[in-house]
């Protein structure tokens, strides 16, 4: 409890003067007695009246003793130790004694450390909170790099902390600032480090192909050592307060749009922790001289995935689904994506290209593909029905033929034809249009013509329209009869084999 220096007066005067007991002054003034010891015990001055003995002193050395070896012991752990060895107290008042007996960590100093102009930069990633977008939410992680000298900040939100996501932060800073530092400072995370044992570290093939093209050190810090990237972890802190908090953007565009504009400005016009007469600006002006020079050619990042197709025209890639021409389905493709397209290629050919969505369960087609996939439908059923047609009619394949000569459309004649079939059998049909064919007329209404004064010589009322099960419906398609000279050949060697015997 933390008292005022007139309450710590009065209780130095209560005791001293007027002779008071601690557990007067205590109840007196309000406060605990353990406060009024502490108030005494701070004041160097001998304590007047008899002084009661703690029921722990006796235990004390097998306390400290077991503390200095186990510094983590629990204190109901060391109350169940000492009450096996006769303690009486409670456990209560005992955790409170023991924390005053347990041996407290020695402080750690640190050094400053110092970097040259253009040697290192200091990279993390920081989670600011999710993003709806649609039916998905995703985490709003933000990419920080900074300058160990200058302390210039470059800043970047991504919907992602992916490998892919990454580099291209990095590639943004690099051009941001139009060079790199020599060294680069990562934590321990799995973009950076696979494995590590003590000194030992195996690092992502893919960021040692990366360092390799920009020519710089990825150099990991130690474990649980944050403060040897405290540049960047100061940077974070900075971003927190004075860029993100309340901070009000519509989508991911135009928070980088305004993160951008706020480390061109504000962060850049602070005054550099290295040196206080100069600006950041300043002292970033001072540095880019000396950083690494850019590639000509920037390193390619995209993410490269490979999917599956099945039987409809479309690619899964990152919770949605994208359209491809219909004739590439029941393939392997590969779908290659940047933060705004997705391209879909089938070997070395770009097939597909589409704006990226980061909704979920979301279908984004182009007009083209379902529309082939629709005409190629189409014609499908228009030949399945060409060839029942010719199957259960054999005269209509010339009364098509002649219809094409004249240039009619086959689709609707064939529908027309199908639909006489059903009504009327295909008996009929083939002698109607037989006779329309003698005639000379190879047109619809001529064999309709035919049919209805075939039904009038029979006197039979009009057909009713309805609409038959399948295997109703094809009654009258014609079945093929199959060969019973295979079944004399099953006989005959059957009496050679008795003639044998």
């Amino acid at each position: 409890m933390t008292i005022g220096a007139e309450r710590e007066a009065q209780i130095l005067r209560y005791y001293h003067v007027e002779k008071w007991r601690c557990g007067t002054i205590a109840r007196q003034l309000g406060v605990h007695h353990d406060t009024v010891r502490r108030v005494l015990a701070q004041a160097g001055l001998p304590r007047h009246g008899p002084v009661r003995g703690s029921l722990i002193e006796p235990y004390l050395p097998f306390i400290r003793q077991t503390l200095e070896k186990f510094p983590t012991l629990t204190a109901r752990r060391l109350w169940e130790m000492v009450r096996q060895r006769g303690y009486k107290g409670g456990a209560d008042h005992f955790r409170h004694l023991v924390a005053m007996h347990r041996p407290r960590p020695v402080a750690e100093a640190f050094l400053r450390l110092r970097t040259l102009p253009g040697e290192q930069c200091q990279c993390d990633w920081a989670h600011f909170g999710h993003l709806e977008i649609g039916r998905s939410r995703r985490p709003l992680m933000a990419f920080v790099m900074v300058l160990s000298y200058s302390r210039d900040i470059y800043l970047r939100f991504f919907l992602d902390a992916r490998m892919e996501n990454f580099l291209r932060g990095h590639v943004g800073a690099f051009t941001h600032w139009g060079g790199l530092g020599k060294v680069i400072l990562y934590d321990n995370l799995k973009s950076a480090v696979l494995e590590r044992q003590g000194d030992a570290i195996r690092f992502h093939p893919t960021l040692l192909a990366f360092a390799a093209h920009y020519r710089f050190e990825p150099r990991p810090v130690a474990v649980a050592r944050g403060n040897e990237k405290g540049r960047v972890e100061r940077a974070i802190r900075y971003v927190r307060d004075s860029f993100f908090a309340a901070r009000k953007f519509a989508d991911l565009d135009d928070l980088n749009a305004q993160a951008e504009q706020w480390c061109r400005t504000l962060a850049a016009d602070r005054r550099c922790p290295e040196d206080q007469a100069v600006t950041v600006r300043e002292a970033f002006a001072m540095e880019q001289p000396l950083l690494l020079a850019l590639p000509d050619n920037p390193y390619p990042v995209e993410e490269q995935v490979e999917v599956k197709v099945g039987k409809t025209p479309y690619v899964r890639f990152d919770l949605n689904d994208y359209s491809i021409p219909h004739t590439h389905v029941r393939r392997t493709l590969t779908v290659r994506a940047d933060p705004e397209q997705v391209r879909v290629l089938g070997g070395a050919e770009v097939i597909a290209r589409h704006r990226r969505s980061y909704d979920r369960g979301e279908q984004i087609e182009l007009p083209a593909h379902i529309e082939e996939l629709e005409a190629r439908k189409h014609q499908a059923r228009q030949h399945r029905g060409v060839n029942s047609l010719t199957r259960a009619v054999p005269a209509s394949q010339a009364l098509l033929t002649r219809a094409a000569e004249r240039g009619e459309n086959l689709g609707a004649l064939t529908n027309a034809l199908l639909r006489v079939l059903d009504r009327y059998g295909a008996a009929e049909l083939q002698a109607a249009i037989d006779e329309a064919l003698a005639k000379g007329v190879a047109h619809m209404n001529a064999v309709r013509l035919a049919l209805e004064r075939r039904r009038a010589a029979r006197g039979e009322p009009p057909p009713v329209a309805m609409e038959l099960p399948e295997h109703v419906r094809r009654k009258d398609t014609p079945v093929q009869p199959h060969r019973l000279d295979t079944y004399d050949q099953l006989t005959r060697s059957r009496d050679d084999d008795l003639e044998r015997e």
